[in-house]
Protein backbone atom coordinates (compact mmCIF):
# COMPACT_ATOMS: atom_id res chain seq x y z
CA UNK A 1 0.00 0.00 0.00
CA UNK A 2 1.44 3.38 -0.94
CA UNK A 3 0.86 6.69 0.77
CA UNK A 4 -1.38 7.83 -2.06
CA UNK A 5 -3.38 4.61 -2.58
CA UNK A 6 -2.99 4.93 -6.36
CA UNK A 7 -2.23 1.28 -7.02
CA UNK A 8 -5.81 -0.02 -6.91
CA UNK A 9 -7.26 -1.05 -10.24
CA UNK A 10 -10.97 -1.77 -10.73
CA UNK A 11 -10.22 -3.47 -14.03
CA UNK A 12 -9.00 -6.67 -12.39
CA UNK A 13 -10.52 -9.99 -11.49
CA UNK A 14 -12.42 -9.81 -8.23
CA UNK A 15 -13.88 -6.37 -9.04
CA UNK A 16 -17.04 -5.55 -10.97
CA UNK A 17 -15.97 -4.97 -14.58
CA UNK A 18 -19.03 -5.75 -16.71
CA UNK A 19 -19.11 -3.82 -19.99
CA UNK A 20 -22.35 -2.18 -21.08
CA UNK A 21 -24.23 -3.36 -24.16
CA UNK A 22 -27.77 -2.87 -25.51
CA UNK A 23 -29.04 -6.15 -24.05
CA UNK A 24 -27.81 -5.24 -20.57
CA UNK A 25 -29.26 -1.72 -20.83
CA UNK A 26 -32.65 -3.23 -21.61
CA UNK A 27 -32.23 -5.64 -18.69
CA UNK A 28 -31.44 -2.80 -16.30
CA UNK A 29 -34.63 -1.04 -17.40
CA UNK A 30 -36.63 -4.16 -16.61
CA UNK A 31 -35.08 -4.33 -13.15
CA UNK A 32 -35.82 -0.65 -12.49
CA UNK A 33 -39.51 -1.17 -13.21
CA UNK A 34 -39.73 -3.49 -10.20
CA UNK A 35 -37.51 -1.29 -7.99
CA UNK A 36 -34.51 -3.58 -8.35
CA UNK A 37 -31.04 -3.28 -9.80
CA UNK A 38 -27.87 -5.15 -10.70
CA UNK A 39 -25.26 -5.05 -7.93
CA UNK A 40 -22.35 -5.10 -10.37
CA UNK A 41 -23.34 -1.67 -11.70
CA UNK A 42 -22.65 -0.05 -8.31
CA UNK A 43 -20.46 -2.61 -6.53
CA UNK A 44 -17.17 -0.73 -6.94
CA UNK A 45 -18.80 2.47 -5.71
CA UNK A 46 -20.45 1.04 -2.59
CA UNK A 47 -17.54 -1.28 -1.82
CA UNK A 48 -14.48 0.97 -2.36
CA UNK A 49 -10.92 -0.23 -1.88
CA UNK A 50 -10.65 2.13 1.10
CA UNK A 51 -12.90 4.79 2.71
CA UNK A 52 -14.03 7.55 0.35
CA UNK A 53 -15.40 10.29 2.62
CA UNK A 54 -17.51 13.01 1.07
CA UNK A 55 -16.33 15.42 3.74
CA UNK A 56 -13.33 17.59 2.94
CA UNK A 57 -10.75 19.16 5.27
CA UNK A 58 -11.95 22.58 6.44
CA UNK A 59 -10.72 25.20 8.90
CA UNK A 60 -13.01 27.84 10.40
CA UNK A 61 -11.22 30.78 12.00
CA UNK A 62 -12.74 32.02 15.23
CA UNK A 63 -11.77 35.59 14.36
CA UNK A 64 -14.03 35.32 11.30
CA UNK A 65 -16.88 33.50 13.04
CA UNK A 66 -17.04 35.50 16.28
CA UNK A 67 -18.50 38.75 14.84
CA UNK A 68 -21.06 36.76 12.85
CA UNK A 69 -22.09 34.78 15.92
CA UNK A 70 -22.45 37.98 17.97
CA UNK A 71 -24.45 39.55 15.15
CA UNK A 72 -27.14 36.89 15.66
CA UNK A 73 -27.74 38.04 19.25
CA UNK A 74 -29.97 41.06 18.44
CA UNK A 75 -31.36 39.53 15.24
CA UNK A 76 -32.93 36.38 16.67
CA UNK A 77 -34.79 35.95 19.96
CA UNK A 78 -33.86 32.95 22.08
CA UNK A 79 -37.48 31.83 22.40
CA UNK A 80 -37.90 31.93 18.63
CA UNK A 81 -34.66 30.13 17.77
CA UNK A 82 -34.76 27.53 20.54
CA UNK A 83 -30.96 27.64 20.35
CA UNK A 84 -29.17 30.57 18.74
CA UNK A 85 -26.44 28.71 16.86
CA UNK A 86 -24.26 29.37 13.83
CA UNK A 87 -23.58 25.89 12.47
CA UNK A 88 -20.39 24.94 10.63
CA UNK A 89 -21.16 23.06 7.44
CA UNK A 90 -18.74 20.94 5.46
CA UNK A 91 -18.97 21.65 1.69
CA UNK A 92 -19.19 17.91 1.08
CA UNK A 93 -21.92 17.30 3.67
CA UNK A 94 -24.34 20.19 3.23
CA UNK A 95 -27.30 17.86 2.80
CA UNK A 96 -26.71 16.55 6.35
CA UNK A 97 -25.79 19.89 8.00
CA UNK A 98 -22.64 18.06 9.12
CA UNK A 99 -19.21 19.48 9.90
CA UNK A 100 -17.46 16.23 9.03
CA UNK A 101 -18.70 12.70 8.45
CA UNK A 102 -21.80 12.26 10.58
CA UNK A 103 -20.79 14.83 13.20
CA UNK A 104 -22.35 18.28 13.66
CA UNK A 105 -20.83 21.33 15.31
CA UNK A 106 -21.77 24.98 15.74
CA UNK A 107 -21.22 28.06 17.91
CA UNK A 108 -24.04 28.99 20.26
CA UNK A 109 -24.38 32.43 21.83
CA UNK A 110 -26.41 33.35 24.90
CA UNK A 111 -26.88 36.93 26.00
CA UNK A 112 -26.48 38.23 29.56
CA UNK A 113 -29.19 36.82 31.83
CA UNK A 114 -30.64 34.69 29.04
CA UNK A 115 -32.12 31.21 29.56
CA UNK A 116 -33.10 28.73 26.85
CA UNK A 117 -36.08 26.44 27.30
CA UNK A 118 -35.64 22.76 28.16
CA UNK A 119 -35.90 19.97 25.62
CA UNK A 120 -34.51 16.54 24.86
CA UNK A 121 -33.64 14.58 21.76
CA UNK A 122 -32.28 11.22 20.74
CA UNK A 123 -29.03 12.80 19.57
CA UNK A 124 -26.16 13.12 22.06
CA UNK A 125 -24.53 16.51 22.59
CA UNK A 126 -21.42 18.07 24.08
CA UNK A 127 -20.19 21.60 24.79
CA UNK A 128 -16.80 23.33 24.77
CA UNK A 129 -16.84 26.90 26.08
CA UNK A 130 -15.02 29.53 24.00
CA UNK A 131 -15.73 32.68 26.01
CA UNK A 132 -17.85 34.02 28.84
CA UNK A 133 -18.02 33.22 32.56
CA UNK A 134 -21.73 32.83 33.25
CA UNK A 135 -22.62 29.70 31.28
CA UNK A 136 -24.72 26.97 32.85
CA UNK A 137 -26.66 23.93 31.76
CA UNK A 138 -29.24 21.80 33.56
CA UNK A 139 -29.17 18.10 32.64
CA UNK A 140 -31.97 15.95 34.09
CA UNK A 141 -32.28 18.38 36.98
CA UNK A 142 -28.55 18.74 37.66
CA UNK A 143 -27.23 22.25 37.22
CA UNK A 144 -23.68 22.53 35.93
CA UNK A 145 -21.72 25.77 35.70
CA UNK A 146 -19.01 25.99 33.04
CA UNK A 147 -16.36 28.51 32.07
CA UNK A 148 -13.86 29.06 29.25
CA UNK A 149 -12.34 25.83 27.88
CA UNK A 150 -14.51 23.65 30.11
CA UNK A 151 -16.06 20.56 28.54
CA UNK A 152 -19.57 19.30 29.29
CA UNK A 153 -22.01 16.69 27.96
CA UNK A 154 -25.76 16.40 27.56
CA UNK A 155 -26.32 12.70 26.76
CA UNK A 156 -29.11 11.49 24.52
CA UNK A 157 -32.67 11.60 25.85
CA UNK A 158 -31.71 13.74 28.86
CA UNK A 159 -33.72 16.89 29.52
CA UNK A 160 -31.43 19.88 29.17
CA UNK A 161 -31.51 23.65 29.01
CA UNK A 162 -28.85 26.33 28.94
CA UNK A 163 -28.33 29.88 30.06
CA UNK A 164 -25.97 32.70 30.97
CA UNK A 165 -25.89 34.09 34.52
CA UNK A 166 -23.56 36.93 33.57
CA UNK A 167 -25.10 40.36 33.81
CA UNK A 168 -22.88 42.08 31.27
CA UNK A 169 -21.34 39.72 28.69
CA UNK A 170 -22.51 37.00 26.32
CA UNK A 171 -21.34 33.40 26.39
CA UNK A 172 -20.18 31.57 23.28
CA UNK A 173 -19.72 27.84 23.39
CA UNK A 174 -19.27 25.15 20.79
CA UNK A 175 -21.92 22.49 20.40
CA UNK A 176 -21.05 19.02 19.11
CA UNK A 177 -23.77 16.50 18.25
CA UNK A 178 -24.27 13.20 16.46
CA UNK A 179 -27.48 14.49 14.82
CA UNK A 180 -26.42 13.43 11.29
CA UNK A 181 -25.74 9.88 12.50
CA UNK A 182 -29.03 9.59 14.37
CA UNK A 183 -30.95 11.01 11.41
CA UNK A 184 -29.23 8.63 8.99
CA UNK A 185 -30.41 5.79 11.23
CA UNK A 186 -33.97 7.21 11.21
CA UNK A 187 -33.91 7.19 15.00
CA UNK A 188 -34.27 10.83 16.05
CA UNK A 189 -36.89 12.21 18.43
CA UNK A 190 -37.37 15.71 19.87
CA UNK A 191 -39.49 16.87 22.80
CA UNK A 192 -40.09 20.21 24.52
CA UNK A 193 -40.24 20.02 28.30
CA UNK A 194 -43.88 20.12 29.49
CA UNK A 195 -43.04 22.91 31.98
CA UNK A 196 -40.60 24.64 29.55
CA UNK A 197 -38.00 24.84 32.31
CA UNK A 198 -36.63 22.25 34.72
CA UNK A 199 -36.44 22.60 38.46
CA UNK A 200 -32.76 22.14 39.26
CA UNK A 201 -31.60 20.38 42.37
CA UNK A 202 -30.30 22.34 45.37
CA UNK A 203 -26.59 21.71 44.72
CA UNK A 204 -24.90 23.01 41.57
CA UNK A 205 -22.15 20.91 39.97
CA UNK A 206 -23.37 17.83 41.85
CA UNK A 207 -21.99 15.40 39.23
CA UNK A 208 -18.57 17.06 39.50
CA UNK A 209 -18.71 16.92 43.29
CA UNK A 210 -19.66 13.24 43.22
CA UNK A 211 -17.48 11.88 40.41
CA UNK A 212 -14.82 14.49 39.66
CA UNK A 213 -12.19 13.48 42.23
CA UNK A 214 -10.71 10.40 40.53
CA UNK A 215 -12.47 8.27 43.16
CA UNK A 216 -15.81 6.51 42.82
CA UNK A 217 -18.45 7.32 45.44
CA UNK A 218 -19.18 4.30 47.64
CA UNK A 219 -22.60 3.34 48.91
CA UNK A 220 -24.56 5.21 46.24
CA UNK A 221 -26.95 3.55 43.82
CA UNK A 222 -24.94 1.84 41.08
CA UNK A 223 -24.73 3.86 37.86
CA UNK A 224 -26.05 1.75 34.98
CA UNK A 225 -26.80 4.27 32.23
CA UNK A 226 -24.72 4.04 29.02
CA UNK A 227 -23.16 7.50 29.44
CA UNK A 228 -20.95 9.14 32.02
CA UNK A 229 -22.47 10.23 35.36
CA UNK A 230 -19.88 13.00 35.36
CA UNK A 231 -21.28 15.79 33.19
CA UNK A 232 -18.45 18.32 33.21
CA UNK A 233 -14.65 18.48 33.04
CA UNK A 234 -13.21 21.89 34.02
CA UNK A 235 -10.24 23.17 32.05
CA UNK A 236 -7.74 23.67 34.90
CA UNK A 237 -7.59 20.09 36.22
CA UNK A 238 -7.78 18.71 32.67
CA UNK A 239 -4.84 20.81 31.52
CA UNK A 240 -2.94 19.95 34.73
CA UNK A 241 -3.44 16.24 34.02
CA UNK A 242 -1.94 16.75 30.56
CA UNK A 243 1.12 18.53 31.91
CA UNK A 244 1.63 15.78 34.50
CA UNK A 245 1.40 13.10 31.81
CA UNK A 246 3.92 15.07 29.74
CA UNK A 247 6.36 14.76 32.66
CA UNK A 248 5.85 11.00 32.77
CA UNK A 249 6.50 10.13 29.12
CA UNK A 250 6.90 11.22 25.52
CA UNK A 251 3.30 10.54 24.47
CA UNK A 252 2.11 9.52 21.03
CA UNK A 253 4.25 10.13 17.92
CA UNK A 254 1.03 11.08 16.10
CA UNK A 255 -0.87 13.14 18.68
CA UNK A 256 1.65 14.33 21.25
CA UNK A 257 0.55 14.01 24.86
CA UNK A 258 -3.09 12.99 24.55
CA UNK A 259 -5.77 12.01 27.08
CA UNK A 260 -9.37 10.93 26.68
CA UNK A 261 -12.27 12.31 28.68
CA UNK A 262 -13.83 9.18 30.16
CA UNK A 263 -16.79 7.75 32.01
CA UNK A 264 -15.40 7.37 35.56
CA UNK A 265 -17.49 4.25 36.17
CA UNK A 266 -16.45 2.26 33.08
CA UNK A 267 -13.28 3.97 31.90
CA UNK A 268 -14.85 4.13 28.44
CA UNK A 269 -15.98 7.05 26.30
CA UNK A 270 -18.20 9.72 27.82
CA UNK A 271 -21.11 8.74 25.56
CA UNK A 272 -21.85 5.69 23.38
CA UNK A 273 -21.58 7.54 20.07
CA UNK A 274 -19.05 10.30 20.68
CA UNK A 275 -15.68 10.48 22.39
CA UNK A 276 -13.53 13.47 23.29
CA UNK A 277 -9.80 14.07 23.76
CA UNK A 278 -7.44 16.77 24.95
CA UNK A 279 -3.88 16.80 23.64
CA UNK A 280 -0.76 18.79 24.29
CA UNK A 281 1.99 19.61 21.82
CA UNK A 282 5.29 20.54 23.43
CA UNK A 283 7.00 23.77 22.29
CA UNK A 284 8.10 23.34 18.68
CA UNK A 285 6.89 19.73 18.52
CA UNK A 286 5.85 18.25 15.16
CA UNK A 287 4.03 14.92 15.15
CA UNK A 288 4.13 12.27 12.45
CA UNK A 289 1.16 11.67 10.18
CA UNK A 290 -1.29 8.82 10.49
CA UNK A 291 -4.86 8.08 9.47
CA UNK A 292 -7.78 6.19 10.93
CA UNK A 293 -11.39 5.43 10.29
CA UNK A 294 -13.67 7.84 12.12
CA UNK A 295 -14.13 11.60 11.82
CA UNK A 296 -12.74 14.25 14.18
CA UNK A 297 -13.61 17.88 14.97
CA UNK A 298 -10.66 19.77 16.47
CA UNK A 299 -10.74 23.03 18.42
CA UNK A 300 -7.58 24.94 19.30
CA UNK A 301 -7.79 25.31 23.07
CA UNK A 302 -4.41 26.92 23.73
CA UNK A 303 -1.51 28.32 21.76
CA UNK A 304 -0.92 28.29 18.04
CA UNK A 305 0.11 25.66 15.54
CA UNK A 306 -0.39 24.04 12.19
CA UNK A 307 -2.07 20.83 11.11
CA UNK A 308 -1.72 19.15 7.74
CA UNK A 309 -4.88 17.27 6.77
CA UNK A 310 -4.84 15.30 3.50
CA UNK A 311 -2.09 17.63 2.31
CA UNK A 312 -3.95 20.81 3.25
CA UNK A 313 -1.99 23.05 5.62
CA UNK A 314 -4.12 24.76 8.29
CA UNK A 315 -2.51 27.29 10.63
CA UNK A 316 -4.57 27.71 13.81
CA UNK A 317 -4.72 29.68 17.00
CA UNK A 318 -6.97 29.53 20.06
CA UNK A 319 -10.64 29.22 19.13
CA UNK A 320 -10.12 28.02 15.56
CA UNK A 321 -11.93 24.84 14.51
CA UNK A 322 -10.88 22.33 11.86
CA UNK A 323 -11.95 18.84 10.82
CA UNK A 324 -10.27 15.60 9.82
CA UNK A 325 -12.42 13.33 7.62
CA UNK A 326 -12.25 9.58 8.05
CA UNK A 327 -9.11 7.96 6.61
CA UNK A 328 -7.43 11.32 5.94
CA UNK A 329 -3.72 11.61 6.67
CA UNK A 330 -3.12 14.22 9.38
CA UNK A 331 -0.33 15.57 11.57
CA UNK A 332 0.10 18.50 13.96
CA UNK A 333 2.82 20.92 14.94
CA UNK A 334 3.24 23.58 17.61
CA UNK A 335 4.53 26.80 16.04
CA UNK A 336 5.55 28.38 19.36
CA UNK A 337 9.12 27.54 20.42
CA UNK A 338 8.49 28.53 24.05
CA UNK A 339 4.90 27.57 25.00
CA UNK A 340 2.87 24.41 24.69
CA UNK A 341 -0.28 24.20 22.55
CA UNK A 342 -3.45 22.22 23.21
CA UNK A 343 -6.17 20.80 20.98
CA UNK A 344 -9.61 19.72 22.17
CA UNK A 345 -11.37 17.27 19.88
CA UNK A 346 -14.47 15.13 19.64
CA UNK A 347 -15.04 12.15 17.39
CA UNK A 348 -17.18 9.16 16.44
CA UNK A 349 -14.60 6.59 17.58
CA UNK A 350 -17.01 4.86 20.00
CA UNK A 351 -19.20 3.95 17.02
CA UNK A 352 -16.21 2.71 15.04
CA UNK A 353 -15.01 0.54 17.92
CA UNK A 354 -18.47 -0.80 18.80
CA UNK A 355 -19.09 -1.88 15.21
CA UNK A 356 -15.61 -3.30 14.73
CA UNK A 357 -14.81 -0.72 12.04
CA UNK A 358 -11.83 1.07 13.57
CA UNK A 359 -8.54 0.88 11.65
CA UNK A 360 -5.40 2.99 11.93
CA UNK A 361 -2.05 3.17 10.14
CA UNK A 362 1.04 5.43 10.04
CA UNK A 363 2.15 7.45 7.03
CA UNK A 364 4.91 5.34 5.46
CA UNK A 365 6.97 7.87 3.50
CA UNK A 366 9.14 10.98 4.02
CA UNK A 367 9.92 10.17 7.67
CA UNK A 368 6.20 10.27 8.47
CA UNK A 369 5.39 13.71 7.03
CA UNK A 370 3.05 14.53 4.15
CA UNK A 371 3.81 16.82 1.25
CA UNK A 372 1.68 19.96 1.39
CA UNK A 373 -0.52 20.38 -1.66
CA UNK A 374 -2.23 23.65 -0.79
CA UNK A 375 -2.22 26.40 1.80
CA UNK A 376 -5.71 27.81 2.51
Amino acid sequence: MTAYDDDYDDDRIGRARVSDNPELAAYYEELAKVDAGALWTVANEIEPWYPQPRSVPVLWRYADLRPLVRKALPLVKADDAGRRVVMLVNPGRRELSAAVGLLYTGLQIMGPGEAMTAHRHQASALRFVHEGTGAWTVVDGQKLKVGPRDFAITPNSTWHEHGNESGDAPVIWQDGLDIPLVNMLDANFYEVHPELYQRPGPVANSSLLSYGGNLLPYGMEKWTRPYSPLLGWPWEPSYHALTQLARAGEGSPYDGVVMEYTNPVTGGSVMPTMGAHLQLLRPGQATRAHRHTGSVVYTAAKGRGVSVVAGHRFEWQQGDIFVVPSWAWHEHANLDPGEDACLFSFNDFPVMHSLGLYREEPYPDHDGHQPTITTP
